[in-house]
């Protein structure tokens, strides 16, 4: 929903090559969405472009309601999360390769993070996913984090985490932020456990006073809870977001200054993307904050995140 808004606005402005203004529809499919109601609507109005998730695509090629003989270009974003998401690689693959011809489109793969790209490159010629006169762009080589982004990490004890993030946001007082919290295990969800978000969550409820509104954000939510807390935070006002890396990719909130990872991120790419949740303001020089919640056993990790995506990280005593 957030592409397609951004799609429409973009598609409302003449460009200096139309003399006429041409109406471009923009449809959205969803998760979940009505097949029958999805019919109705290309049937009445064709788009001209369309925003969907590989799932519900996928359902609408396999019903035959949708075709894409005519498409000419196809741009898969988060392109190595696809990949190396079970549930998703396989109809990606039928996308490329079965519903449509590479011959007959422009196929755009995007990501913040393509780790080994010209073994990729390899990969997207000998699948046939892309032509083989393919093109590796990269934006920003140099500098993967923003300049504006400014690093940091606190040390305690395991138990001392909830007092530890209760310290910086009193601290802080960011009217913007989203803290970050690790899955739930399989083993915890079988002993009848809390998920990590909701115990944070009854735990900033409690204890902390600013005046920002606590929402949730995470993967047991139905749909139309999570487009309620996204509206909620998009009303202004400031908030606090607590998050698993759902929020990770994607989520467009320029407002956030600040990101606490109350747990550290797996991977690299993880601490890359999380990151990039602030710092999203267009033409702002505003000083934004990356906060990490560690032991001393996970100082290590942080350091080679500093090493692989070129940024220092300064230590608070709180």
């Amino acid at each position: 929903m957030q592409v397609t808004k951004v799609a429409r606005t973009l598609a409302a402005k003449p460009t200096e090559s139309d003399l006429e203004q041409n109406s471009c529809t923009i449809m959205a499919l969803l998760d979940g969405g009505s097949l029958k109601r999805h019919k109705t609507w290309l049937k009445a109005e064709p788009p001209t472009i369309v925003v969907a998730t590989i799932g519900s695509l996928c359902q609408m090629l396999e019903k035959r309601i949708l075709t894409l003989e005519s498409m000419q270009v196809l741009v898969i974003d988060e392109v190595d999360f696809m990949f190396n998401s079970s549930k998703e690689v396989s109809s990606l693959r039928k996308l490329l390769t079965s519903y449509s011809s590479i011959n007959n489109r422009q196929t755009i793969f995007a990501s913040a993070s393509i780790p080994q790209h010209r073994r990729f490159v390899h990969d997207c010629i000998q699948q046939k996913w892309t032509k083989s006169n393919v093109v590796h762009v990269h934006v920003n080589p140099v500098e993967p984090m923003p300049s504006c982004l400014h690093h940091r990490f606190v040390i305690c004890s395991k138990n001392m985490r909830l007092h530890a993030l209760l310290s910086l946001l009193q601290t802080d007082a960011p009217e913007s932020g989203i803290i970050f919290v690790g899955e739930q295990s399989e083993k915890s969800k079988k002993a009848g456990n809390a998920p990590p978000t909701t115990l944070l969550m009854d735990f900033l409820t409690a204890s902390y006073k600013g005046d920002s509104d606590i929402l949730l954000l995470e993967e047991d939510m139905n749909f139309n809870l999570r487009a309620t807390s996204l509206s909620e935070l998009r009303q202004g006002g400031g908030y606090l977001l607590v998050s698993t890396d759902l929020a990770a990719r994607g989520v467009d909130l320029p407002e956030t200054t600040h990101i606490y990872n109350f747990d550290l991120p797996r991977t690299v790419t993880n601490y890359l993307h999380r990151a990039g949740r602030t710092g999203r303001k267009p033409f702002s020089d505003e000083k934004c904050f990356v906060t990490n919640i560690l032991t001393s056993e996970e100082r290590f990790v942080l350091q080679r995140y500093e090493n692989e995506l070129m940024f220092n990280c300064e230590e608070l005593l709180i």
